[in-house]
């Protein structure tokens, strides 16, 4: 199996599948030097885990990090960082029914057409469980870019929208309530919504806005490496993401471009930002803000029709312990993915300017 690096001066390689020993992964380029605050660490890990609310699977992980190289005495030494977390809370028995069947929409399908072999418990390692390295790695990119403000929150849950620009929210509010929400209002009618689809035993896709502040102008490149090519890349590699937009996004090509142009000011600012803080795939310093899309998760616990490995129709219903909606324990992960572009293309440019300190 290929494609299980990301990033190219800082590149994460995770391993491990849902329902094995552990999940983890190998930080390589990582420079030397920066303590680490182990605390922050395991705090955006509790940000993801499951179990956390009454809106998230109910799955009862403690998701602990042990850093098993890289690191001395709290500082990084230059070397890869190796990481285990561990699977604790595995009920492999719930995922026995469909063993030899596909669920609609999900990767049991593709996953067994192209390896010949499926791991049907729990998604095997086409499950999200993946991502916990993800947002591990992207803890420590935090702490590298320590200037730069990285703030994701869900911005809508179906059909409910936050109905303010992100300017206007207060995002130290984000981790006020369960569905990871700054506008309260919104934040209520999200978390009913949610609660209503559990209870009919279905699930439900939402919406996260990301919000990059403090980037320096100068990140990424003008051909195939722009900066909101790997952005996109980064986002949509997370499970369940149907869409990625960044700027005015679908709204611009409605505008014509003497409205949707950014008049400069002078000191190099825009007024408006419909470029969304990237111009030509370069960051031009101004805040750099992107939507992304989750489709609502696809085992429900409704009964529904599919076919088996024989291709035979039958019916199926889920089982076991799955999120209603993945949007909230989503936003931790945003802002990991988001941080570990950030950091590979910050160590880009220090090269480019051969200045690494």
């Amino acid at each position: 199996m290929a494609g299980n690096s990301f990033g190219k001066l800082f590149k994460l390689t995770t391993f491990g599948e849902s329902h094995g020993e552990a999940i983890g992964g190998i930080i390589d380029g990582c420079p030397s030097g920066l303590k680490l605050d182990f605390d922050a660490i395991q705090n955006e890990l509790d940000r993801r885990k499951p179990g956390q609310s009454k809106i998230v699977t109910q799955r009862k992980e403690p998701d602990t990090v042990e850093f098993l190289s890289g690191v001395f005495e709290g500082v990084t030494t230059g070397t890869p960082i190796g990481f285990v977390i561990k699977n604790t809370n595995q009920k492999s028995k719930d995922y026995s029914h469909i063993k030899d069947v596909y669920r609609p929409s999900h990767a049991d399908y593709t996953y067994d057409k192209k390896y010949g072999v499926r791991d049907y418990r729990g998604g095997g390692r086409s499950s999200a469980r993946e991502t916990a390295s993800r947002v591990v790695a992207g803890a420590i990119a935090k702490q590298m870019l320590s200037s730069i403000k990285i703030n994701a929150f869900t911005s809508s849950v179906g059909d409910i929208f936050i109905d303010k620009p992100y300017q206007d929210l207060d995002f130290s509010k984000i981790e006020s309530n369960i569905i990871r929400c700054p506008d309260e209002a919104s934040a209520e009618r999200m978390i009913a919504r949610v609660q209503e689809v559990k209870k009919e035993g279905d699930t439900i896709g939402g919406t996260i806005t990301c919000v990059l502040q403090n980037v320096p102008v100068g990140l990424g490149e003008p051909v195939f490496d722009k900066l909101h090519a790997e952005l996109g890349k980064a986002m949509l590699s997370i499970n369940a993401v149907k869409g990625f937009e960044y700027g005015s996004g679908f709204c611009g090509a409605k505008m014509i471009g003497s409205e949707h142009n950014d008049k400069f000011n002078e000191d190099g600012t825009t007024q408006s930002n419909l470029s969304g803080g990237i111009q030509g795939g370069i960051s031009n310093g101004m805040d750099i803000y992107f939507r992304v899309a989750f489709k609502p998760v696809a085992t429900t616990l409704q009964k529904q029709e599919t076919i088996n490995s024989k291709g035979e129709t039958v019916e199926m219903q889920g089982k076991g312990r799955h999120d209603p909606c993945v949007v909230p324990r989503a936003v931790p992960i945003v802002e990991a993915m988001a941080a570990l572009v950030l950091a590979d293309y910050t160590l880009l440019r220090r090269q480019e300017s051969n200045d690494w300190k």
